[in-house]
């Protein structure tokens, strides 16, 4: 015989669940909180564009060996400190001239500031023309005085060694297989970096008079000694304000050949250099 079922008293009134709140939740949104979400983007993009790492691309073979024209890197922009130029140029307003100073050790412009170690890797604004970013290697520092002689750098007196090498080939660009003689050159302190003299030691930046860096300012050089507009050209670079620095190359993130375009990601399989990836700027 089928059992009948029992039947659930009903609830008391004070066991009831309570009513389910229908009224709609006031959401955020609008344009007002799209423009919130997009300047605190902005900001952020900005602090650290400012502060800590920037990105830049290498357009030219003035630094070769050390860096190839397509190598993209990193650069540290809080190794020297800060000045006006570590911010990104539609927040300048106008270029000042560089503060003076008669102390060979300070870095004027700068704040929380230092000096370049001889043999920095630097990106710094054109002093002719400071939307114009450059890249070279600061073997000069403030008060130091530089010089070419037959192909050799002395500073202060003392002639930077240099140790002949196995030629430097890159077999890409230049209009095929480019082959150059290359040295290990010592800096006054110990630091080691390659160099290539492409027209042998009598090029026309050779030889040159004796360069006495002001104080507050630094010198700058291609590694590619002969294929370089730097500080051994006045006209055209000079000396470097200190204010001008806007950091220390750090690594190699990219590196596309010369003839290639990044765009063109349908032959990266040829175009991307792998080998040079994280490779330390030294």
């Amino acid at each position: 015989m089928e059992q009948p079922q029992r039947r659930q008293p009903p609830l008391e009134p004070e066991t009831l669940p309570p009513l389910v709140e229908t009224r709609p939740h006031h959401v955020g949104g609008g344009w007002g909180e799209t423009l919130r979400i997009i300047l605190a983007t902005i900001a952020v993009v900005i602090g650290v564009r400012t502060l800590t790492f920037e990105a830049f691309n290498i357009p030219s073979g003035s630094m070769v060996p050390t860096l190839l024209v397509g190598d993209y890197l990193f650069v540290n922009k809080a190794a020297y400190g800060y000045s006006r130029y570590s911010l990104p140029g539609f927040l300048r307003f106008g270029d000042a001239a560089p503060p003076v100073t008669k102390d060979c050790k300070a870095a004027p412009g700068r704040l929380f500031g230092s000096l370049p170690e001889r043999g920095d890797v630097a990106v710094f604004k054109l002093p002719k023309d400071t939307g114009v970013d450059y890249i070279k290697r600061i073997v000069g520092l403030p008060c130091d005085r530089l010089q070419m002689i037959g192909g050799a750098l002395y500073v202060n007196g003392e002639m930077a060694a240099r140790v002949r090498a196995p030629d430097f080939v890159l077999h890409e660009g230049f209009g095929g297989a480019f082959t150059a003689p290359q040295y290990i050159e010592t800096l006054p302190g110990g630091r080691t970096h390659p160099v290539i003299e492409m027209s042998g030691d009598q090029g026309l930046l050779d030889d040159t008079p004796v360069f006495t860096v002001p104080p507050g300012y630094v010198f700058g050089m291609g590694d590619s000694r002969d294929n370089s507009q730097d500080s051994r050209v006045p006209e055209v670079v000079g000396f470097v304000p200190v204010e001008n620095l806007v950091g220390r190359a750090t690594y190699i993130f990219l590196s596309v050949k010369e003839e290639e375009s990044l765009w063109r990601f349908w032959r990266w399989g040829r175009s991307i250099r792998t080998e040079r990836f994280w490779e330390r700027v030294e």
